[in-house]
């Protein structure tokens, strides 16, 4: 008798005398058998997928030892059924130049298809040795680590390096290339720019520098520009004094300075003589920081000094008269080319040109530097245009790139690195009597201002401009 792993009794008398023909395995469990060992056993074959290589019975059937051992019916190893030509597994000593392979010992009964063994289990583990195992083309044991079988699909695949390992670096963990949260960079840029501790952060110029935010288009952004710029040079440690020379008043609406009818006014510095220092008012909440207001009654400036003497100069004079000493004095002038304007490029040494990133502020743009060269010849020599700051920039049209590379084409060094986008933030501010700075300190419209001020202090402190120059 072959000895395949069973131990087979031809004759076995069940307790009611009559016979049956199920076969023992060694492994059943009896009193005073002996425990296999380990040493005994044949390796163990995974019994979840096909095995070929076995020959087939005269009958077509499924070879029964496989399917008896198994414990899981005929179609357990070819999945095709009772009726289908499957293969099965062929023992070692009987492979060899023979053809085929008996299908079981000589006096061993036929072994007909049963339900799963008490102990099937165990029985599986000495199946043949040498049947082939085709394993399907997925993810094996072997090349991915940590995968556990189940099956003919693989289980999840733990990470390369677990908790206790030292290289181990949780996905949670964040590195040093990811970003910080937006609010994290929001609340950041806010402290940057409120510079809550009262530091000069800010280079202070050696002498005041008196700006004039001027151009004759409207709707660029004068106005914003002058009340941001200030406010951010204000909150790093410079005296900034802002003067609304536009009769709308909306730079004393951004700042939060009354400037109805009957409050004194730069109307009154023009035509009354009034010095500067009785109308300059401090802006709450931000200390450094005066305004002069407009109101109505400047509309009527221009038509009153068509006969006043020297009307040209009126406030260079009430400038050079306040007794106080500020770092830096802005002028925000009327869209206009009129003697409002003029009274503003002769008291200024600088011009700061607002551009909107639009055909439109390109086409105006030669009046004014004409206007600014004849000011220059005739009234202040030491007037040059120092700084252009582009506005409204928006990213998503090409006409945008095109202005902005047209304007550092022609003017050079003389255009700022910073760049003013559109922002809603910018515009509401006002509504609120306040500029960006304070009302939206981390939005991109405050970063930018920010940014366009601390460039601006820069260059002051490399080249200091004197009052007198």
């Amino acid at each position: 008798m072959h000895d395949d792993g069973r131990y087979d009794e031809p004759r076995v008398t069940g307790p009611d005398g009559a016979s049956t023909t199920d076969s023992v395995s060694r492994e059943t469990d009896h009193p005073g058998d002996p425990v296999a060992s380990a040493s005994d056993c044949a390796p163990v074959v995974r019994r979840d997928v096909p095995i070929v290589g076995g020959a087939a019975s005269p009958t077509g059937d499924t070879d029964q030892r496989a399917t008896a051992i198994s414990g899981q019916g005929p179609t357990a190893v070819t999945g095709q059924g009772p009726t289908g030509s499957g293969t099965g597994a062929e023992p070692a000593e009987q492979a060899g130049g023979r053809g085929e392979a008996p299908l079981r010992p000589v006096n061993a009964p036929e072994v007909r298809p049963v339900q799963p063994r008490r102990n099937a289990a165990a029985s599986a583990r000495f199946e043949p040795a040498t049947a082939t195992v085709v394993v399907p083309a997925q993810p094996t044991v072997g090349s991915v680590p940590d995968a556990t079988v189940v099956g003919n699909a693989p289980a999840a695949v733990a990470p390369y390096a677990q908790p206790d390992d030292p290289a181990y670096v949780s996905r949670e963990t964040p590195t040093r290339e990811e970003d910080d949260p937006p609010l994290a960079m929001e609340a950041r840029r806010a402290v940057q720019v409120l510079n809550p501790s009262g530091e000069v952060t800010m280079p202070r110029p050696e002498r005041t520098r008196i700006m004039c935010v001027a151009n004759q288009k409207g709707g660029v952004g004068k106005t914003t520009t002058a009340v941001n710029l200030a406010v951010a040079l204000a909150l790093h440690g410079n005296r900034v004094l802002v003067i609304d020379l536009d009769p709308q008043g909306n730079a004393s609406t951004g700042l939060d300075v009354p400037h109805h009818t009957g409050i004194p006014d730069v109307y009154d510095c023009l035509i009354n003589s009034v010095p500067l220092a009785e109308v300059a008012q401090t802006v709450e909440g931000i200390p450094n920081l005066w305004c002069v207001p407009a109101t109505i009654d400047l509309a009527g400036a221009e038509i009153e000094l068509v006969s006043v003497v020297a009307r040209e100069s009126r406030l260079a004079r009430a400038i050079a008269a306040y007794p106080g000493t500020f770092d830096y004095v802005f002028i925000d002038c009327p869209p206009s080319l009129g003697l409002l304007t003029v009274n503003a490029l002769v008291a200024a040494q600088e011009v700061l040109i607002p551009i909107q990133c639009e055909y439109y502020a390109l086409e105006g743009l030669n009046q004014l530097i004409n206007n600014i060269n004849l000011v220059r010849q005739h009234l202040n020599p030491a007037l040059e245009v120092s700084t252009i700051l582009l506005t409204m920039y928006d990213r998503r049209t090409r006409l945008a790139d095109a202005v902005e590379q047209d304007v550092r084409n022609h003017f050079g060094d003389k255009v700022l690195q910073a760049v003013i986008p559109r922002n809603v933030r910018v515009s509401e501010a006002p509504s609120y009597g306040q500029s960006v700075m304070t009302y939206d300190p981390g939005s991109r419209g405050a970063t930018s201002y920010f940014e366009a001020a601390q460039e601006i202090a820069e260059r002051g402190a490399k080249e200091p401009v004197s009052r007198h120059a």
